[in-house]
């Protein structure tokens, strides 16, 4: 099996790496290697690769850019994998990519389930919808992964710059009524390869396998709780930290305002994805504690 992966440095695509090499070969393509603004030549590569599979992990995700660089964004987000679903159909081959819960405005009370109305908020949202739809209107089989809050040991999140801040400052500030689930990029590879690899064995029945799926973590947390539970394990590691967990303040996402609006509530049922697939999702805090022993143990790889 030959699998094609876009995004191969970006924080999904470093865990995809390893996680897709038990399935067979994996091509890998980060932005330095190949412009995905160039759909002609997207479309002649994947020709001439000719591959099993074909993996997205590329995105244009800087969130509030986004919104002085839409066009940007929406060749990365829709038109490059508008290209990937078409060769996909041609060739006759599945589509693994990764979407978001930007999708939707966050106004639902209750976790979104993946047939929910989708009303994004944001030109980042906007686009990565685009994307979703067309892959679907390509008619090739495919599995499209949204997640939230994706975070690693690899590039800039959200643990990471509340760790580097803990080290500067005295005091900070965190917004605490956005609700959702932090997500580890080696959750989301892991997942792909064994739902992927199921879907290779029943290939009769992909095209009913072929859809929608919410992937993170149980439970739920806020950006806040998210804070300080990344400090408090931190310092229980032994980290010399100026911030401790009582002196991070929460604060309401009026009062910091940003160019690109959020969904309050990024909740996402999982419920689809368990059955379907039968995989296990710990809890979110578990993962985030293996980053948090990970960082300060100075562990990259």
């Amino acid at each position: 099996m030959k699998i094609l992966l876009f995004g191969a440095r970006g924080q999904v695509g470093i865990e995809l790496q390893r996680s897709l090499q038990r399935l067979g070969e994996v091509i890998a393509y980060d932005q330095e290697e190949f412009d995905l603004t160039d759909l002609r030549n997207l479309s002649a590569e994947i020709q001439t690769i000719s591959p099993s599979a074909i993996v997205n992990a590329a995105a244009y995700t800087a969130v509030d850019k986004a919104e002085s660089e839409p066009e940007l964004a929406k060749t990365v987000n829709a038109d490059a994998v508008e290209v990937m679903a078409n060769e996909a159909k041609r060739l006759n081959i599945p589509l693994i990519h990764y979407s978001t819960d930007y999708v939707f405005d966050g106004t639902n009370t209750k976790p979104y389930v993946e047939d929910d109305k989708t009303n994004p908020l944001s030109v980042y949202g906007k686009t990565k919808l685009q994307g979703e739809e067309a892959i679907r209107f390509s008619g090739c089989n495919h599995l499209i992964f949204r997640t939230s809050w994706v975070y690693s040991p690899h590039g800039t999140n959200f643990a990471k710059t509340m760790l580097r801040l803990a080290a500067e400052r005295e005091e900070l500030n965190v917004v605490s009524d956005q609700t959702g689930v932090p997500t580890s990029a080696s959750l989301i590879a892991g997942v792909t390869a064994e739902c992927l690899q199921k879907c290779f064995q029943r290939q009769d029945e992909f095209s009913k396998l072929s859809g929608t799926y919410h992937l993170v973590p149980t439970g739920k947390t806020n950006w806040f709780e998210f804070a300080k539970r990344v400090i408090s394990k931190a310092i229980e590691g032994g980290e010399q930290l100026k911030v401790s967990p009582d002196s991070i303040k929460p604060i309401l996402t009026s009062n910091y305002p940003t160019p690109a609006s959020r969904p309050i509530n990024s909740l996402l049922n999982t419920d689809k994805l368990t059955k379907t697939f039968d995989v296990y999702l710990p809890p979110w805090e578990q993962d985030v504690d293996h980053l948090v022993i990970k960082l300060i143990q100075g562990i990259t790889a």
